[in-house]
Formats: structure tokens, C-alpha cells, sequence
């Protein structure tokens, strides 16, 4: 008589064997974003643009160093790195008194 309780005889057949949600973006296409978001930022928006590139690249990777990396991930997480460190720079720069680098 307990079968009333959630424990059927019949069990719901994709609840098993299924390893995550195929709702997002997989990881080739976070590392391409990422690259994308690099590049663009080289031009524009680089505070913004890098930090989302490091992130798009290091979920790309799958969250870790270990194991096979893609490589557009790798890519666009070591420029969304080079772009934010530049940009904030460039604002370092920009707020001394002498309005620039140089």
C-alpha cells in the first residue's frame, strides 16, 4: 500500500543516465563567446568585456586546470586577464593628474 508515496513500481524513463542539464551553452561555445568578448575588448568597454571573457573562458574550461581544456577556452581566458589588467591601468592612468600614461 505504500506505493501511493512516490515509490511506484514504474519509474520515469530519462531519470537515469542523464549527467547534467543540456539547457546552456556547452563549453566550445563559452570559449568562443569568451574570445569574442576578448577581442571586442581590446577596443571598447575592456573593464567590462575582460572580466566576462575570464569568466565565458574558465567555464569553458570546465571550472578547472585538470583534464583536457578546450582551446579557444584557454584563449579567451588568458586575454580577458591581459584586457582587464590593461584596462585598469588605463584607469589608474587616467586618474592621475597628469590625464594619461605618459
Amino acid at each position: 500500500m505504500m506505493a501511493g508515496f512516490g515509490h511506484g513500481t514504474r519509474r520515469y524513463p530519462r531519470s537515469r543516465g542523464r549527467t547534467g542539464s543540456r539547457t546552456g551553452p556547452d563549453r566550445a561555445t563559452l570559449g568562443i563567446i569568451g574570445v569574442i568578448c576578448a577581442v571586442a575588448g581590446f577596443f571598447v568597454l575592456g573593464i567590462i568585456l575582460g572580466p566576462v571573457a575570464i569568466v565565458c573562458g574558465w567555464l569553458g574550461m570546465g571550472r578547472s586546470w585538470a583534464g583536457s581544456r578546450s582551446v579557444p577556452a584557454l584563449v579567451a581566458f588568458v586575454l580577458g586577464a591581459i584586457d582587464t589588467l590593461l584596462a585598469i591601468v588605463w584607469l589608474a592612468g587616467a586618474a592621475t593628474p597628469g590625464y594619461g600614461l605618459f
